[in-house]
């Protein structure tokens, strides 16, 4: 029995075996693999079967000749062109994009938004900290504007420095050797520039940075000596020429028969004291200063003015506008006590006394009556201090953005004795509506 099973067993392998591999060629085995199919020529564009050149087109073959790659049917290797290809121009658009097409849409968004520095001090002068914006109550012509904007953190200074250099030389000394404490009032975030006047503004520098080996140097060679005017008589016996050095008349303007006068009477020269020309080129350096700086002027003179060449107005509507502020440093006779409130008394066609408390009550600065190098040091800092720890209110007016008008500024305070010093008003400016 395990015989007969066993070579039952042997005869089935065999026959599976003979039915498994069979006698076949060896390439039958193997299923067929199909060819690659054969690269065709790229297809020309129609109307074009020559070769195409940007700018010129597709030159026409001849009727005679046949494509290389007709001929072998194998593609030929594209060949670079002669020139580059020119750009193509995107047609520009006119028409309001369609409500899908949200990508390539442009909003312009027209804003009035006004900014108010504001600085509040107690009856002894001492600045107020502490303020929140329910303390403040902001009036833009007599109508109350809701805060949108309110702000104590300091911001970077701009300051263009002025000095006058026609005061008299006991008084021109103390502000030449005062001159090295303001580069301490500054921080490495704040830029300043130095301007310098007597008959005309000098720029010295433009905006530097505060802390920078620059600015020392500038500020001393801007020092000047001064002027000592000598006072000349213009009648009586020494008419003639009552200021004489060596024996010689000092200005031969004051000799008789000259352009000042005759035999009889002679008209003394005026004094010159550009102080608006030298604010308004100030002014015109500050307001290329980017927007989130803190732009002011300060000055440091006794606040004469006359010989300029652009008035009061003028200056102070381009300082409103541009957003600058006024500060002041006020020596020499003006700087003395009742002195500034007298010099605010002006007669008609006559030398302006002291003209930069009006520059600083237009425009929201603040001023101090110093004497002696000390205390003119220490006016450096107070100002900077002052202008740095500024509360910021800003609002939406609801003036129209194409009216050119002055708009009036009332910034209230809901303290007893305090007070506050804002700007009083403001010109719109076009730059604010971009």
């Amino acid at each position: 029995m395990n015989a007969g099973w066993k070579g039952i067993g042997l005869a089935a392998l065999l026959g599976v075996g003979l039915v498994l591999a069979p006698d076949i060629p060896a390439q039958q085995q193997q299923p067929a693999v199909p060819d690659a199919p054969t690269p065709q020529a790229t297809p020309t564009l129609p109307g074009a079967e020559g070769t195409i050149t940007p700018g010129i087109g597709s030159a026409e073959k001849p009727s005679g000749s046949k494509s290389s790659s007709s001929t072998t049917g194998q593609p030929q290797p594209a060949q670079p062109p002669a020139h580059p290809p020119a750009p193509i121009q995107q047609p520009v658009q006119t028409t309001p994009p369609e409500e899908g097409n949200a990508a390539a849409a442009q909003f312009i968004v027209q804003v009035n938004f006004v900014e108010v520095p504001v600085t509040v001090k107690d009856s002894k002068g001492n600045l107020v900290a502490g303020l929140t914006w329910r303390d403040f109550t902001v009036l833009e012509n007599n109508a109350r504007q809701h805060l949108s904007l309110f702000s104590v953190d300091p911001r970077p200074l701009s300051i263009a420095f002025v000095v006058d250099q026609t005061l008299p030389s006991n008084v021109m000394r103390q502000v030449n050797e005062s001159l090295g404490a303001i580069q301490g009032a500054l921080t490495p975030y704040d830029e300043a520039a130095v301007f310098t006047y007597t008959n005309g503004a000098k720029e010295w520098t433009g905006f530097t940075g505060a802390q920078g080996a620059r600015l020392p140097a500038v500020l001393s060679l801007a020092q000047a000596t001064g002027s000592d005017p000598m006072i000349p008589v213009n009648d009586g016996p020494f008419a003639g020429c009552s200021i004489r050095e060596n024996g010689n008349c000092v200005d031969p303007n004051l000799q008789p028969g000259r352009s000042t006068g005759n035999n009889s009477f002679i008209t003394i020269p005026k004094e010159i004291h550009t102080l608006n020309d030298a604010i308004l080129a100030a002014a015109k350096e500050l307001s290329t200063r980017p927007k989130e700086r803190l732009r002011i002027i300060y000055v440091v003179s006794d606040g004469r003015e006359y010989g300029s060449k652009a008035t009061w107005k003028e200056v102070v509507r381009y300082l409103q506008t541009n957003k600058i502020s006024v500060y002041a440093t006020l020596v020499g006779d003006s700087a003395q006590w009742g002195e500034k409130w007298l010099d605010r008394f002006h007669l008609p066609f006559t030398m302006y006394d002291n003209i930069l408390y009006k520059y600083v009550a237009a425009t929201g600065g603040d001023m101090y009556a110093e004497g002696g190098v000390n205390n003119i040091e220490k006016s450096y800092a107070k100002i900077a201090d002052e202008a740095r720890t500024q509360y910021t209110l800003g609002y939406l007016s609801h003036e129209s953005i194409y009216d050119g008008k002055y708009r009036s500024i009332d910034v209230r305070v809901d303290r007893p004795n305090v007070v506050v010093m804002a700007k009083p008003g403001y010109y719109p400016s076009a730059q604010d509506y971009k």
